[in-house]
């Protein structure tokens, strides 16, 4: 167990950070009997440091698995058809546990909670983890800039994640990241992106539609100039980061970025800040994007067309949501069912525990790229085939 009661993970490379009590190196002890001491450390701690996986690999990436929204005092036997999969990578993409509170004992406790459970430890051995963080792991339920502890949240997010307490993640304003996985012909850019730290406060009041326009949250668009989703220095770094080259780019958004009639959290509450995302993506010409997105205890496919900012390629995005806390509409029958408008949809809505999966044919020219959807055992059940 390190530091913050976590199992570590050391079946995968790893950079290791580990510091000396300052006893075992003081002037006064002979440089020889501080190595050995250092030794008989490091052999006593063995499986016990805390290893972090290489923020860039150039690993090929084949298999992809992501998910949010998962109870951290509840089941999860959804991790054992993730492992089934065999990814390379998970991605957590927000809600990762519930904290919601601001005392932080409470908040290392639970993604402890988190950490231990079998079948995660079971992923942890087989492949790498990353991800970034949405409101309920963030702290508090719909927080943005306005939460008393974001800064000490931060590091115990990072914490669970295994990041090197000398790693740029521990000093900025923000859990935001972009490793790049694969050699030139094969890079897949892993764009975490951070839609809590700088998000300001969102506007009440969405006005319900007519009779049948479907499920309304109660989050108006907040049109004003000055609000932001990101924060200016996560728009900038976001501006390099879709110019570094790749040939798939899977941008990661803890809320839904695609739809705009909902009215609960997504991007869609701030249609200033959602038009200023795809006019950098069309102004960077980044290619290869597709989006992947939780939050919603749902899982759906979207599809934004080529010409609706004038990027030139249809714009796909995946949410995926939850891993064991699925949606509570259901119908007399027994159904899960919404009656959620959403125009950028493709096919159907899946309401019961997912996680998605995204799957890439390097062989083919060009790359073929499968969007997935899975259920509990593992079987597809939403997909959209992609071309890079």
């Amino acid at each position: 167990m390190d530091d913050f009661g976590f199992a570590s993970s050391t079946d995968y490379p790893a950079i290791f950070h580990v510091r000396f009590p300052a006893m075992l190196c003081s002037p006064n002890r002979p440089a020889l009997l501080c190595l050995l001491s250092a030794c008989l450390l490091l052999t006593s701690i063995g499986n016990s440091v805390a290893a972090e996986p290489l923020t860039a690999s150039s690993e090929v990436l084949q298999r992809i698995a992501f998910g949010s929204c998962a109870k951290q005092d509840k089941p999860q036997p959804i991790w054992d058809a993730v492992v089934e999969m065999k990814p390379q990578l998970f991605i957590f993409l927000g809600d990762n546990i519930y904290g919601d509170t601001e005392d932080m004992a409470v908040l290392k406790s639970k993604w402890g909670q988190l950490d231990a459970q079998p079948g995660y430890e079971k992923l942890k051995q087989t492949c790498r983890v990353i991800g970034t963080w949405d409101d309920h792991d963030y702290g508090a339920n719909d927080a943005g800039v306005e939460y008393p502890k974001k800064r000490e949240s931060q590091q115990l997010f990072l914490d669970f994640l295994r990041v090197p307490a000398d790693h740029p993640r521990r000093r900025q304003e923000g859990v935001y990241d972009a490793p790049v996985f694969g050699p030139p012909g094969k890079r897949v850019q892993i764009i975490l992106l951070d839609a809590r730290y700088h998000r300001s406060p969102l506007k009440k009041g969405f006005k319900p539609g007519e009779p049948g326009d479907g499920y309304r949250g109660s989050y108006a668009p907040n049109e004003d100039p000055q609000a932001t989703v990101l924060g200016d220095v996560q728009w900038k770094w976001l501006a390099e980061q879709l110019k570094v080259p790749a040939e798939l780019r899977l941008i990661c958004s803890g809320v839904q970025i695609l739809p705009t009639e909902h009215g609960s959290e997504s991007w869609g509450n701030f249609p200033l800040q959602r038009k200023k995302l795809f006019e950098l993506i069309r102004e960077t010409k980044a290619r290869g994007v597709v989006l992947l997105s939780g939050d919603r205890h749902l899982a759906e496919i979207m599809r934004l067309p080529a010409d609706e900012f004038g990027i030139g390629y249809p714009i796909t995005e995946v949410t995926s949501s939850s891993l064991n806390a699925p949606s509570g509409n259901m119908t007399k029958a027994g159904v899960r069912f919404a009656n959620e408008i959403n125009r950028y949809r493709v096919g159907l809505t899946y309401f019961d525990v997912n996680f998605g999966g995204i799957e890439i044919d390097w062989d083919q020219t060009p790359p073929l790229v499968r969007a997935q959807v899975r259920d509990e055992k593992g079987a597809v059940i939403l997909q959209q085939k992609l071309i890079p």
